[in-house]
C-alpha cells in the first residue's frame, strides 16, 4: 500500500489565509487588551514544535509520561467501555499516542476508521503515513479544520469516539472551555459516539512550576519563541532576550499561567497589523494558561455541557487523567 499522501489527501475546511489571519486578529486583540496575552498556539513554528518535543523529554514535565501511562495502563478499559468503529482525534499533531487507543479499540470491536483533525497539513500528512505503516486495513482520513469552531463540518459517519488528548483542554479559559464542549455535545448526538479527553490534575506547585521552568531553560526558549514568530511573521521587532520567562502558580484559579516579563521599557512596532505596544519595565505578556483539574469538577464541566461521565482513568501516580464521557 503506497503511504505517499499529500495536501491533496486532506479534506480541508480552512481558507488558504486561515492561519495568517488568526495570527493577525490575535495579536491585534491580545496585544491591545490589559493585561497583554497572547493563545498559546502561536508557539508552535518549526522551531517551537521542536522545543516542544525536548520539553516532553524533561523529566521535570511529566504530563507527556503520564498520560501516556494512563493509555497503557487503561486504553482496553476504555474501549471496553466505549466500542466505536471510528477514532477521531482533535488537534491530533503527530499522533503518537493514537495506537494505543486503536489497538485497544480494535480488540474490542470492529474499528474501521480513524480521523485526524488538526490545522497543519504537514502534521496531517506525516500522522497518516506513520499510521498506514502500522494499520494498513484501516480507513485513515486527515481533515484540516478549526476544531474549536467547525466542529459540524467534521465527518458524522459511525459510532465515533472523540479524543482530544495532551492535555490541551487545560489551554481554554473557562468560559471558553465551556463553549468548546458544548460544540462536541452538539456535534455528538446521543448514541452517537463518546469524547475521552485527557486533563491534568491539580498538585503541588512544587511540581507544577519547575514542569514549566525547568532547570535546563527549555520552556524559557519555548515561551520566547513566540516572539521569535511574531517578528518573522509579522515583521515586528521584539528584541526577545529583553524578556524572562516566569511561570506563575494561580491558585485561585488553579491554573499555571506562562508569562513574558519585559527586563526594561520597550516599544514594538508590529507593522503588519499596523500596531505599535509599549511595555513598562517589569510588565508581563501571558502567553499561556494551564488549567489544573480536580476529577469531580471536571465531571461537573462535562455535565454542565450536556454529558454524563462512563469513567475516569489516571496513572498510577493520580497525576493525569483520561476521563470518558458520552451525551446526555
Amino acid at each position: 500500500m503506497s503511504t505517499a499522501f499529500t495536501p491533496a489527501d486532506i479534506t480541508h475546511h480552512l481558507p488558504p489565509d486561515f492561519l495568517a489571519k488568526s495570527l493577525r486578529r490575535d495579536v491585534l486583540a491580545g496585544l491591545g487588551s490589559t493585561p497583554k496575552t497572547l493563545p498559546p498556539k502561536w508557539f508552535y513554528d518549526q522551531r517551537g514544535s521542536e522545543l516542544f518535543e525536548r520539553i516532553t523529554l524533561l523529566e521535570e514535565y511529566y504530563p507527556t509520561r503520564a498520560e501516556r501511562e494512563a493509555l497503557e495502563l487503561h486504553a482496553a478499559d476504555i474501549a471496553a467501555a466505549a466500542p466505536a468503529d471510528t477514532l477521531m482525534e482533535l488537534g491530533s499533531g503527530s499522533s503518537r499516542k493514537t495506537p494505543l487507543l486503536l489497538d485497544a479499540l480494535a480488540a474490542a470491536g470492529p474499528l474501521r476508521r480513524y480521523v485526524a483533525v488538526d490545522v497543519s497539513d504537514s502534521a496531517l500528512i506525516a500522522a497518516r503515513e506513520s499510521l498506514a505503516e502500522l494499520y494498513p486495513a484501516l480507513e485513515l482520513q486527515a481533515v484540516a479544520a478549526d476544531f474549536e469552531h467547525q466542529m459540524h463540518l467534521l465527518p458524522h459517519e459511525g459510532r465515533r469516539m472523540v479524543a482530544f488528548l495532551g492535555g490541551t483542554i487545560g489551554n481554554f479559559e473557562p468560559d471558553a472551555r465551556h463553549e468548546f464542549l458544548r460544540s462536541i455535545r452538539g456535534y455528538l448526538g446521543p448514541g452517537e459516539g463518546t469524547l475521552l479527553i485527557g486533563a491534568d490534575l491539580v498538585k503541588p506547585p512544587s511540581v507544577l512550576i519547575p514542569a514549566y521552568d525547568d532547570a535546563e531553560g527549555v520552556t524559557a526558549e519555548f515561551n520566547r519563541n513566540v516572539l521569535r514568530v511574531l517578528n518573522a511573521e509579522l515583521g515586528a521587532d521584539f528584541d526577545v532576550d529583553a524578556f524572562e520567562h516566569v511561570a506563575v502558580w494561580n491558585e485561585r484559579e488553579e491554573w499555571i499561567e506562562m508569562r513574558l516579563r519585559a527586563t526594561h521599557p520597550l516599544h514594538v512596532t508590529l507593522p503588519a497589523v499596523d500596531l505599535e505596544v509599549d511595555f513598562a519595565a517589569g510588565e508581563d505578556l501571558r502567553t499561556e494558561i494551564s488549567a489544573k483539574f480536580r476529577p469531580e469538577g471536571f465531571a461537573a464541566e462535562l455535565a454542565e455541557a450536556g454529558f454524563g461521565v462512563v469513567g475516569q482513568w489516571t496513572d498510577g501516580a493520580g497525576r493525569f487523567a483520561l476521563t470518558l464521557a458520552e451525551p446526555r
